[in-house]
């Protein structure tokens, strides 16, 4: 009797950091830095996202039920350490998340930062 094969998923390439630079720098307002010795993307003052340490992980600046919403939904990409569980921030594990999802992320983080004109802006101009 014949073996069924066990579907293997290809693993995708971890998100460059090019194409991460390039997804937060496309929304009006967001200028790149550093925080904590690491690049940064920031709304002004106001931190949007920056690499972790770790240079695997992206910390994703959202409100706290944003953060549970992504947990709940993918707990392989987003996740928690003790660290931030204070913070309305969210990790991003960047070899599991995919590009194709970076658009809605970025956007998501931005929301919570950019002033009001900025979104109301962005939201009345045709996609």
């Amino acid at each position: 009797m014949p073996r069924a094969r066990a579907r293997r998923r290809r693993a995708s390439p971890p998100l460059s950091w090019a194409r991460l630079r390039a997804g937060f720098l496309a929304l009006p307002g967001v200028v790149e830095g550093s925080s904590y010795g690491t690049p940064a993307f920031r709304v002004g003052k106001k931190l949007l996202a920056r690499l972790r340490e770790d240079g695997e992980n992206l910390v994703l600046r959202v409100s706290f039920e944003e953060r549970e919403t992504l947990l709940a939904a993918a707990p392989e990409v987003f996740h928690v350490t003790e660290h931030y569980a204070g913070y309305p921030a969210v990790l991003v594990r960047l070899a599991r998340v995919k590009a194709s999802d970076l658009p809605r992320i970025a956007q998501l983080a931005w929301r919570g930062v950019a002033p009001r004109r900025a979104v109301a802006k962005w939201d009345a101009e045709p996609r």
